[in-house]
């Protein structure tokens, strides 16, 4: 049977528990394999067996069966955030309605039976959805909701003969929903703008013309146009042109790039001024655009700790109030004789009205993907929250040193000529001699001699495993390689003292001198290490170089601790030794960009890869990934990490001290149904727009 994975929109869902009993309900379909919904992008994936035509109407029936007000739609379709206008003027036609109504009842001068009828009629048309979905979700077995708790809390405030009271609750209450509702939407709107860095169109150039296509459309060799203003639509390499392109939607970097012909350009970068023509390496699905809009919308399904707490507290704290509320109804009018029933039901009814979780549970999830957006405005992918809490204790960082703290890139930096020869002679001897190689350090050589080698001089060549290269160029015998190498050969020769790779060269068995290749720090290397020993994290350094060089750089960094000569596995091996010596609420991060590097980010507490320069094994096996290979940003995601997290514990303490606090005013009869309203609807109210501050 072939497995079908389909996303679907869920258009109007502003509720994390309609979310949650909307999950339960489309899993239990035949043929659904696996069913999850992200709250925050109001998406629902679903793996199956069925036909795509017959599992979207089956799929469509159950949400509409459980959420009447949330419309299905498939993602490819497009979609937006929030009720639809007529949605939405239905509502407000009904609220304002019903108020009419109401006031009109409350100002009958005598009770009666056309007072309580005005007031059924106002509460039903305000209400009656509410309680229409109560009773349905009673049937089904699914009791406890904010629906049961309003229903309740309302009727038995009927019951009791307190008419205003019970149509003001879910007059508000609906209110309030509205305003959740608009809100969730706003929130969801600063999260779609990240999205927008996904190209629309490509001008394929076909022969002499361009034609305009769909990305997914143009094919891995294909020529692209792109025009001064028009988004990058594909990765390629720049083929003729010269630009400069914003690449802040991936990067996050203000300051634009400029390209020419040779260099990579990303999709989702937006050419500024010249014309570029491009030529296509990958096709769309595997462009850097789609990797990051895949990570950002699938992030939130890795829940941190602090989410999956919430969810488990919710379901059992919801059956837990209804019990209490029952005890306070019915205990006190039995356990005290002066206490009268109507009174202590009414205390009930404000505790259950109080009571609903909805603040925790829609404003802690968007707090982490508000923050999951955040970083991936500074070019930080995050992939899932659960990473985003642990960088918030981080207490090792452990750098790779090649491509993470140096820039990778291999230059001359000094060069000892010998006795008789000249610096010149020695650099052409030498490149010459590397002129088959394409390990970095000839590469860095070859730049260095930078006129165009002739070849034919090389009458013989033999490659040394471990050791360089013996050659013979115009006639004589050239050896270029590594103090191993001389000594093997019994040249007598002159070390060099100072740091990094040198490249030792005889000739016709004499020592001639050395080059010294050295790799360059990143410009923001030692900000980073000094600024995460400021957070009380210590640094350590992992490389496979030598000692010498290895030290050398540590020490020019600031590193607390480091390993020199390590081969892969025993990068894996230091990182477990570290990971021993941490608490258990303490975490373990490794930054690495090599595809070498990549069993160790598997292995860290949180994985962190260069994406620019990195290889496509480390960014997969990685759980957050750097677009700008800056180290420094290392610093920011764990800023933005503690800044989430501080939002989302101000959420989790104001809502429940607030419904604390009111829950005991309403079990003593201070709190009245209005305070009520307020400890509900506008607690989750507030929290929301609290969590929406992380984006900023």
């Amino acid at each position: 049977m072939k497995i079908t994975k389909q996303e679907y929109v869920l258009n109007g869902l502003d509720c994390g528990n309609c979310a949650r009993k909307i999950e339960t309900g489309v899993s239990k379909l035949d043929g659904i394999k696996t069913c999850s919904i992200n709250f925050a992008t109001g998406t629902l994936t679903v793996t199956h067996g069925d036909t795509q035509e017959t599992m979207s109407e089956r799929i469509e029936k159950t949400v509409q069966s459980i959420e009447p007000h949330v419309s299905v739609s498939p993602k490819e379709a497009g979609h937006q955030h929030d009720h639809g206008t007529k949605h939405l003027k239905s509502i407000v036609c009904k609220l304002i309605g019903g108020a009419v109504i109401g006031i009109t009842a409350y100002l009958i001068p005598e009770d009666g039976w056309l007072q309580f009828v005005m007031f059924l009629a106002a509460y039903l048309l305000v209400g009656g959805d509410v309680v229409f979905k109560a009773l349905r979700n009673i049937v089904r077995g699914q009791v406890f909701d904010e629906n049961f708790l309003m229903t309740i809390a309302t009727v038995g405030a009927f019951i009791i003969h307190q008419y205003p009271e019970a149509l003001a609750v879910m007059l508000f209450y609906q209110i309030g929903e509205l305003f959740q509702g608009a809100a969730v939407n706003r929130s969801r709107r600063s999260i779609s703008e990240l999205m927008m860095i996904r190209p629309e169109y490509a001008n394929l150039k076909v022969e002499n013309e361009t034609i305009k296509v769909k990305p997914e459309e143009v094919s891995v060799g294909d020529r692209i146009i792109v025009k001064p203003g028009e988004k990058i639509p594909l990765d390629g390499l720049v083929m003729e042109g010269f630009s400069l392109v914003d690449t802040s939607a991936l990067t996050g970097e203000s300051v634009p790039r400029d390209v020419e012909a040779g260099k990579e350009v990303l999709a989702g970068f937006v050419n500024q001024n010249g014309i570029l023509e491009i030529e296509v390496q990958k096709e769309l699905s595997e462009s850097a655009v789609t990797k990051i809009l895949d990570l950002v919308e699938n992030a939130s399904s890795r829940k941190a700790q602090t989410e999956n707490f919430i969810t488990k507290f919710a379901k059992y704290y919801t059956p837990a109030v209804v019990v209490l509320a029952l005890l306070l109804a019915f205990v006190p009018p039995l356990m005290i004789p002066s206490a009268q029933l109507s009174e202590w039901v009414y205390r009930a009814l404000v505790f259950l009205v109080i009571s609903c979780p909805c603040a925790l549970v829609v404003s802690i999830p968007l707090g982490f993907f508000g923050g999951i957006g955040a970083a991936s405005k500074r070019g930080i992918l995050v992939k899932g929250s659960n990473y985003l809490e642990a960088l918030h204790s981080v207490r090792y960082a452990v750098f790779d040193k090649t491509g993470t703290l140096t820039k990778g890139n291999f230059t001359v930096t000094h060069i000892a000529a010998h006795e008789k020869w000249s610096e010149e002679e020695l650099l052409a001897f030498a490149a010459l001699a590397e002129a088959h190689s394409s390990h970095p350090i000839a590469e860095s050589i070859k730049a260095a001699y930078g006129s165009s080698l002739d070849e034919s001089r090389i009458e013989a060549y033999e490659d040394i495993a471990g050791h360089g290269i013996k050659a013979i160029i115009s006639g004589v015998h050239v050896l270029a390689g590594n103090d191993r190498l001389m000594e093997r050969e019994g040249i007598a020769f002159e070390k060099e003292k100072r740091n990094g790779t040198v490249v030792y060269l005889a000739v016709d068995g004499k020592f001639a001198g050395s080059i010294l290749i050295s790799d360059e720090l990143k410009d923001d290397a030692i900000e980073t290490v000094s600024a995460l020993k400021q957070l009380g994290i210590k640094t350590i350094m992992l490389t496979g170089d030598s000692n010498q060089v290895g030290t050398a750089v540590a020490q020019q960094i600031g590193i607390d601790e480091v390993h020199t000569e390590l081969l892969p596995q025993d990068k894996v091996a230091k990182i477990e030794e570290i990971d021993q010596q941490k608490a258990p609420h303490e975490t373990l991060l490794f930054v690495g960009d090599g595809i070498n590097d990549t069993p160790v980010l598997a292995r860290a507490d949180i994985g962190i890869a260069m994406g620019g320069l990195g290889s496509d094994a480390a960014v997969e096996a990685a759980d957050i990934v750097i677009m700008t290979d800056q180290p420094s940003k290392v610093v920011e995601a764990i800023g933005v990490a503690k800044r989430t997290r501080a939002i989302v514990w101000q959420n989790i303490a104001f809502a429940l001290g607030v419904k604390g606090v009111f829950l005991l005013l309403g079990a003593f009869g201070i709190a009245t149904m209005w305070e009520a309203v307020f400890s509900d609807v506008g607690v989750t109210v507030l929290a929301v727009l609290n969590a929406m501050r992380v984006m900023k």
